[in-house]
């Protein structure tokens, strides 16, 4: 610290020690203001730059488990096209019995490497009807079931990883109207 200093001191010596110490505490002040700032900015551009880096991250990670997307999305009207052949076609026909098997063991390949993608397919047969993963094609009156349930399955939905890529389009119960004498 410096000494105190009569300013008034006819000794020029004493007031320019006295002045050169003032400034050296106002300089010194200074630079502990410029330090702080430095200190505080350089904590935002680390915190800046691990938010930067966890994002990058992030968008990897997203984009290595929906790569896929574009591409399984475009493969599901095949995997459509062969269950609605099978469907037409008769396990009962002699003739059509090869090219059926064919069939049949060519959809299993592609489910199962679909599979292996994490692709799994959305069939809610006799499930409530869920509006996040079921698109409601047509409701229809049936006392056999409780309202708001699947009755048919027109189109089965997938999801990757999770997430929905196509919903499945259903027909959905509704309780019966009552009956008029």
């Amino acid at each position: 610290m410096v000494d105190e200093v009569d300013l008034d001191s006819p000794n020029p010596e004493a007031r320019q020690t006295a002045e050169a110490g003032e400034d050296l505490q106002a300089r010194i002040q200074t630079l502990e203001e410029q330090l702080a700032e430095a200190q505080d900015q350089s904590l935002r551009v680390a915190a800046d730059m691990q938010n930067v880096r966890r994002r990058a991250e992030l968008d990897v990670e997203k984009a290595h488990k929906f790569a896929l997307e574009k591409l399984v999305t475009d493969l599901l009207p095949v995997v459509d096209s062969i269950e609605r052949g099978l469907e037409l076609t008769s396990a009962d026909d002699e003739a059509s019995k090869p090219v059926r098997e064919g069939m049949e063991l060519t959809l299993k390949l592609l489910v199962d490497t679909l599979k292996r993608y994490q692709v799994d397919a959305l069939d809610p047969h006799g499930e409530p009807f869920n509006a996040e993963h079921h698109q409601a094609m047509a409701m229809q009156e049936s006392p056999e079931v409780e309202p708001n349930s699947v009755l048919k399955v027109f189109q089965k939905g997938y999801l990757l990883n999770g997430r929905l890529l196509r919903p499945a389009m259903v027909v959905v119960s509704k309780a019966p109207s009552a009956t008029q004498s």
